[in-house]
């Protein structure tokens, strides 16, 4: 028995017509799309699910899963409950990727902009026809960006996402050694945009793996891009971590209390519990005070010593070591024994440099506002006042205030003690503090007074009199709104114009500021 099939006549093909014809030639092609992007978008629409849902959406795990797998990355950095450092010490060679991985580069941003240069031009060098429609897609390494998306997002899920309820002492280090590798990520050292810690510290290991995420890069690149700011925003997780752990309890325990890493917003919460601490409680926590204080005084020194310094002292002989030696002017002034015979020039007589400095004897004056949204300032200040206290021919006084003032000079030289002697929270009057400061003011030429505070005063009218009354005396009068690692702070608007049209701004943002301003009087 045989099939049969009835072949059905073809149609004839009809030609387009005009209108149609039109259509056809009016739409571009499609590209092709490229699997890359579609993994790239799968990895950062789960982290956004995951940043703003803690409950997984089954469908973007197992798509994520299946990405992080096809290149080459552990499947661990799916896990928010895995540290970067566990996945680092399992996997060391993505430390060096993590390093940097979204800091700014300068070099891509010029290249960028040549590129957008030349598509206005018309004379790029991708296949876009020159009609300027290109975005440099040619030159995109797009394997390298799903690579780079799936170790963003680990960093940033580890840090952003925190949960809620009571925090142990081991979850808060963890989440201070993932915040420490996300500022490595940023190009910065670990601590630096969180404020106040220089990293580093006990246990480093290196360029690689640490318990704080140590061995960022050297050099701090400009963040200024980043809308908002994100080191006052670590601050305040990190913050809000430390007043969900049980410190008390943590504190009493030495094998809990070994684990905390000191941070500005673990001593900002000793400070303020430490009259209810005692024993072993209190042991640990001036341990980790005295910590803190030993980090942030290595930073600020350096940070004194690279500043401007007074101007040489010429009446004072050069020392005539090697050293000193001023080699070009010692040639330039003997160019006339120059034998051309010999081609040899003869010394009559050796030439150094003048290395002495002017220093005559100045005053500074500290005053700073204790009150519990100052305790950045209180603590920078503190340690910064101990620093020139032990410069020569600086006579350094200190007082803190909030609605009473104390007087804190006798122990300037120890930021360690001075720190356990302030009582931070409450009101803020200043003029309490003023009636101490200005007895101090014997010789106006040689005093500086440095007054660090948001000025949010009970007083205002009163106070700011006191203050101008200063600057007109001869004094230099430094107002400091905020003196953080971070930047951020807040200055009475009410005061801020005021000592500017008194020809004294506010000084706020980096302490670099304040040291420069100090230095530059004071040597």
């Amino acid at each position: 028995m045989t099939d049969r099939t009835t072949a059905q006549p073809a149609e004839p093909e009809q030609a387009p017509g005009p209108s149609e014809r039109a259509t056809t030639h009016s739409l571009p092609a499609h590209p092709a799309v490229d699997p890359h992007d579609n993994r790239r978008q799968v990895l950062y629409w789960r982290l956004l699910a995951r940043l703003f849902d803690p409950e997984e959406q089954a469908a973007l795990e197992s798509a994520s899963l299946a990405v992080v797998k096809d290149i080459g990355l552990p499947p661990a950095l799916l896990d928010p409950k895995t540290s970067v450092d566990s996945v680092v010490q399992r996997h060391p060679e993505l430390a060096a990727e993590l390093d940097g991985l979204m800091a700014p580069d300068p070099t891509e941003a010029e290249a960028e902009a040549e590129a957008e240069a030349e598509a206005d031009d018309g004379d790029c060098d991708c296949d876009c026809d020159g009609d300027g429609d290109c975005d440099g897609d040619d030159a995109r390494d797009r394997a390298a960006e799903v690579r780079r998306a799936a170790l963003v997002s680990k960093v940033l899920l580890n840090v952003f996402t925190t949960g809620s309820g009571a925090v142990s002492a081991g979850e808060l280090a963890r989440w201070q050694s993932d915040a420490g590798w996300l500022e490595r990520a940023l190009g910065c050292v670990p601590g630096d945009l969180r404020g106040g810690r220089a990293g580093g510290g006990a246990g480093a290991a290196g360029p690689g793996v640490s318990p704080t995420g140590t061995g960022g890069r050297g050099t701090a690149p400009d963040l200024s891009r980043l809308i908002p700011a994100i080191g006052p925003e670590l601050g305040a997780i990190e913050a809000d971590l430390v007043k969900r752990m049980r410190l008390r309890e943590v504190l009493a325990d030495p094998r809990l209390a070994a684990q905390l890493t000191p941070s500005m917003s673990l001593i900002e919460q000793l400070l303020q519990d430490k009259n209810n601490l005692s024993g072993v409680a209190l042991a640990n926590a001036k341990d980790l005070i005295r910590r803190f204080v030993d980090e942030v005084a290595e930073v600020l020194r350096t940070q004194v010593e690279k500043a401007a310094v007074g101007a040489l002292d010429r009446s004072v002989p050069p020392k005539r070591v090697f050293r000193n030696l001023d080699l070009d002017r010692t040639i330039w002034k003997n160019l006339t024994n120059w034998s051309p015979e010999e081609e040899r020039l003869y010394v009559d007589r050796l030439y150094y440099r003048h290395t002495a400095r002017k220093t005559t004897p100045q005053r500074l004056i500290v005053v700073v506002d204790q009150s519990g949204s100052m305790v950045d300032s209180m603590v920078n200040c503190t340690i910064l006042a101990s620093i020139f206290a032990g410069l020569p021919k600086v006579d350094v006084h200190l007082i803190a205030y909030d609605t009473q003032a104390l007087d804190l000079t006798p122990w300037v030289h120890d930021p360690f003690e001075t720190l356990l002697r302030t009582n931070l929270g409450g009101g803020t009057d200043g003029t309490v503090a003023m009636a101490l400061a200005q007895p101090k003011i014997a010789e106006p030429r040689n005093t500086v007074v440095v007054w660090i505070s948001d000025f949010y005063e009970w007083q205002s009218e009163p106070l700011f009199e006191s203050m101008a009354a200063i600057h007109r005396s001869g004094a230099k009068f430094i107002p400091v709104g905020s003196v953080t690692s971070s930047g951020r702070g807040s200055v009475n608007p009410w005061f801020r114009e005021r000592f500017k049209d008194l020809g004294t701004p506010v000084i706020s943002g980096h302490i670099r500021k304040l040291v420069h301003e100090l230095k530059t009087f004071l040597t």
